[in-house]
């Protein structure tokens, strides 16, 4: 027997064909015990850890997390005696000779392996023992080809004489260069005429032909020349004065000047900024994988929708009183070291009102054209978890006390979030609630999960205006929605189940008096 074990993957839950692979919990090499949670996989109902059905010493992981694995794969593989040294590799068995069997004939008699990996013959007809030579490429001009084996080779000419070398020419004499022009002597620079103080004549220039012309006069370097209504002026119209030009006496600014300056058009450049066009693309978009509870709760939504007749009626509620019982419940021994919420009132009227109309919980038999009436409520509690909206479920809830129930419940709802919720506790549930209320939202129409015949919604609490004993009063109000299959409870089962509901919540004390 085999030594290493491989761990295929189980069907946890009904009928499930694959698994995803979450996070493996040991590597290889690691030592495992029995029973050991080696792995995490997600299913289309819940994640669960798969416990190592033997003992031993992790050899190999077949799939990398994220890798989604169809049902009785192997995952894993085990050595379950690593005490018995090292597992023979593959290549380490082929190299073994096997021993010939008995009556095997022996290398080189007739009948027997020969070299080459024949089979020898009689004496004569054997393999060849002379080297194989290559066969010559096509085109390739051979000994036999080029020559007639039947004519002798002609003789061979002999060599021409060589030519003796020609003489070797002496080179012609190197010419002298051409003697160096000396360089031209360096003129002495002009002297420098020092520059002339400026003058209020205006200064002429004389041309090539003698003429005289006025030369354009240039503003000495330094402050800009301009008087002081001149520069109240540029000041008031917001000039630069070192940016203009002036054409007064010795580059002076003048008021016409600032005029035709003011009077010219801004040239400043604007630069307009077009919005860059918007892309829409795979850069700009999510994809979600469609599996696991996501993908499972897909397709049972799709099938109730299209399946059942789907009825939703509303129903608003005084709770006040509720929450005062609640409150009195709280401080009660039993109850304060147990975490409550108004989810346990409403879990406890469905289960009081199922009572009362059994045939709220019960499922549409297509195959045997049956109504099935079960007289025991697995509770459902709708919650949203990571991986998707899952409906687990309290076996039996209607023959727990208050106090059981409200622990059930905890533990339901923790276990949910952690992601670690079996697929038993999903499956089998025959009656459910949707707590929308804990997003804030007042009530909605749930969809029925398939095989059940009813869904509450219960909304948010809210203070509000409500006739109380004739007078307008601030009360605390929620709503409560009841979806059901039509082809199981017609309008009035449905109003008088709902209506129960909102009694019970209206007056839980009394309600419990008279009910139970």
């Amino acid at each position: 027997m085999s030594r290493i074990k491989e761990f295929n993957l189980p069907d946890l839950g009904e009928g499930l064909t694959e698994g995803e692979i979450l996070a493996w919990l040991v590597e290889v090499g690691d030592t495992i015990e029995l029973n050991q949670p080696i792995v995490e996989v997600e299913t289309a109902k819940a994640a669960v850890e798969l416990p190592a059905k033997w003992a031993g010493v992790v050899t190999r992981i077949f799939h990398e997390p994220g890798t989604t694995v169809a049902v009785g794969s192997p995952i894993i593989a085990i050595d379950t005696d690593p005490t018995a040294g090292p597992v023979p590799s593959a290549e380490s068995l082929a190299a073994v000779e096997v021993a010939p069997e008995e009556g095997a004939i022996e290398p080189g008699m007739i009948g027997g392996p020969a070299p080459g990996g024949r089979t020898a013959v009689l004496v004569g007809y054997g393999p060849k023992t002379t080297t194989a030579k290559r066969r010559p490429r096509i085109g390739t001009p051979t000994a036999s080809t080029t020559a007639a084996p039947t004519t002798p080779p002609a003789p061979v000419a002999p060599p021409a004489p060589v030519a003796p070398p020609a003489p070797v020419t002496a080179p012609a004499p190197v010419t002298a260069p051409a003697p160096v022009t000396a360089p031209a002597p360096v003129t002495a620079p002009a002297p420098v005429t020092p520059a002339q103080p400026p003058s209020s004549s205006p200064v002429t220039s004389v041309g090539s032909n003698g003429s005289s012309s006025p030369a354009a006069l240039v503003r000495p370097a330094g402050p800009v020349l301009a008087k002081p209504p001149v520069r109240k002026l540029a000041r008031d119209l917001g000039i630069d004065l070192a940016a203009l030009s002036g054409t007064g006496p010795l580059g002076s600014v003048t008021r016409d000047d600032i005029q035709r300056a003011a009077a010219a058009p801004a040239q400043t450049e604007t630069v307009v900024t077009m919005p860059a066009a918007a892309v829409f693309d795979a850069a700009r978009e999510q994809r979600i994988p469609i599996k696991g509870v996501r993908k499972l709760t897909a397709e049972n939504m799709v099938a109730s929708a299209f399946t059942a007749p789907h009825v939703t009626e509303f129903l608003t509620v005084d709770v006040t009183r509720s929450m005062k019982s609640l409150e009195r419940l709280k401080s009660t021994p039993e109850f304060r070291e147990v975490r409550i919420s108004p989810l346990l009132f409403v879990a406890k009227a469905v289960l009081l009102a199922v009572k009362r109309h059994p045939m709220v919980n019960s499922t549409w038999s297509g195959a045997t054209n049956e109504i099935v009436v079960k007289d025991y409520v697995n509770l459902g509690i709708a919650a949203a978890t990571q991986r998707g909206l899952i409906v687990p479920n309290v076996k039996d809830a209607g023959r727990l006390t208050l106090r059981e129930l409200a622990e059930a419940l905890n533990a339901l709802v923790q276990t949910a979030k952690s992601g670690k919720t079996p697929p038993s506790d999903m499956s089998g549930g025959t009656f459910s609630i949707s707590n929308v209320g804990v997003f804030g939202v007042d009530t909605g129409t749930p969809i029925l999960p398939p095989g059940e015949a009813a869904i509450l919604a219960f909304g948010a609490i809210r203070p509000t205006p409500w006739v109380h004993k004739g007078k307008i009063k601030i009360r605390q109000v929620t709503t409560l929605g009841l979806s059901f299959d039509h082809r199981i409870v017609d309008g009035e089962l449905g109003s008088k189940f709902l209506r129960d509901i909102g009694r019970f919540l209206a007056d839980p004390e009394g309600a419990l008096l008279s009910w139970t």
